[in-house]
């Protein structure tokens, strides 16, 4: 895993570059981002990690998620996730971040300045199955009921980004038919 991330501080100023596996062994703070895809009904698009990934295996979360790599803007990296992991591709707005840091098991620790990224798709995903083995749309006040009730059948960032209602003003600006 030579994959390289970007270090930044608590305002996303570029502090270094550091190994993806050390960086999450250590629980440096780094650049992410989060996506979170909609359809014109108003439901979100979640994925169900996939059983081979390194941390978080097997549990539902946002419609993808990543690291930019060094030299590539926020938004061109998620773009480029959502169609390597959900074969989809549309636009995508930056409408937020927050930092957090979680355990997240086997010794990793994600500390990530998470930028948040909402876009708009009716078309079914084509899954990447080495990325999520699953996907489903639902409700927003479904999925606050279902993490309530089942926390640890979610990732933690997905947790808090709910729990926190780090998405939930933007959700009243959109428009659904």
């Amino acid at each position: 895993m030579d994959e390289q991330l970007i270090l930044v501080n608590e305002n996303d100023e570029i502090a270094g570059f550091g190994e993806k596996l050390s960086v999450h062994r250590e629980g440096t703070l780094h650049r992410a981002f989060s996506v979170f895809i909609f359809n014109t009904r108003g439901e979100f698009l979640l994925q169900r990690r996939a059983l081979g990934k390194y941390h978080s295996p097997g549990l539902w979360s946002n419609t993808c998620c990543g690291h930019p790599h060094v030299g590539q803007e926020t938004v061109a990296a998620a773009r480029r996730r959502l169609e390597d992991e959900m074969g989809l591709s549309c636009p995508l707005e930056k409408v937020g971040s927050f930092i957090y840091r979680a355990d997240v098991g086997d010794g990793l620790i994600e500390h990530e300045l998470d930028h948040l990224l909402i876009g708009y798709c009716d078309l079914d995903p084509i899954l990447n199955f080495t990325e999520a083995d699953a996907w489903r749309r639902i409700h927003h006040s479904r999925l606050r009921m279902e993490i309530e009730s089942r926390p640890d059948k979610f990732t933690r960032w997905l947790r808090i980004i709910v729990e926190d209602q780090l998405i939930d003003v933007h959700l009243n600006r959109l428009t659904f038919k």
